[in-house]
């Protein structure tokens, strides 16, 4: 059973050119948190004691403003980052996928680089190999697919790169935004991909912007601020408490039938 334990995790980084505002402004917006003023070193302090549970089976949202330590707490839930304080347990095979474009090589081919994201993402060459054909023509890259990367549109490397991460088997699925780039029709292929996807796996964290998408793959969220973990609950809750309005009820009842929703109450409240 797969599953990712924290218990009052935080995560500093040290700067050491203490003279570069810009340094410091660049590497907060990177990681979010906050810059510390003791001690003679600046400190970015990104997560500030952090504790989660996730079980097999956990679908859950992740959402805050941009700088408020989502990416971060992602790179420490995947094992990328250590705890600085504190402690983290994985339990399973984690598929890290934080930005579609790595593990990409632009001076080689499509085919070439399926092989390779596919490896970078845990797949063996022989499981790569076997679901080539699937990716080629999920991307209907058509010929291009011989042609090295960097003849291509950002539309063509984003088929490209859904084509490989909606192909792999993971145990604990880690997505953080990335998803865009494409035509509607294709991003409606793409969607059943990744709904698949979020189903073969056992555990699935999604930092996104996008209520659609959040109603559509989770049932409970984190709400992330300043590197604290403000709000953990019901998606629906969590959301409304982020946003300030509850966004079910701007969905019409169709589309939320169509994600798998129906359009309760919202719990505790009587809504808004």
């Amino acid at each position: 059973m797969v599953s990712i334990d924290v218990w009052n995790a935080s995560v500093d980084f040290p700067i050491f050119d203490a003279k570069s505002r810009s340094l410091k402004k660049l590497a907060l917006g990177k990681v979010g948190g906050k810059i510390g003023s003791e001690g003679r070193v600046p400190i970015i302090e990104a997560l500030h004691d952090i504790t989660l549970s996730l079980k097999d089976g956990a679908r859950v949202g992740l959402v805050g403003h941009n700088g408020a330590g989502k990416s971060t707490l992602l790179r420490l839930l995947a094992g990328i980052y250590e705890p600085t304080r504190g402690h983290s347990r994985i339990i399973g095979k984690v598929a890290p996928v934080f930005d579609l474009g790595v593990g990409m090589d632009p001076e080689i081919s499509g085919y070439e680089n399926i092989m390779i994201r596919g490896l970078f993402l845990g797949m063996t060459r022989k499981e790569m190999e076997k679901r080539v054909d699937d990716i080629a023509e999920f991307t209907e890259l058509g010929d291009y697919l011989q042609m090295p990367l960097r003849t291509y549109s950002t539309g063509m490397r984003v088929r490209l790169a859904l084509g490989v991460v909606t192909s792999i088997n993971p145990e604990i699925l880690l997505l953080d935004e990335g998803i865009g780039a494409v035509d509607a029709a294709f991003m409606a292929k793409a969607r059943d991909r990744l709904k698949d996807l979020v189903k073969r796996s056992g555990l699935l964290v999604f930092a996104n912007h996008s209520d659609e998408f959040l109603i559509e793959f989770c049932d409970t969220a984190i709400w992330m601020d300043e590197g604290h973990v403000k709000m953990h609950g019901g998606l629906r809750e969590v959301l409304t408490a982020y946003k300030g309005h509850d966004p079910f009820e701007r969905i019409s009842p169709e589309l939320l039938a169509r994600l798998g929703h129906t359009s309760p109450v919202l719990s505790g409240n009587g809504g808004e």
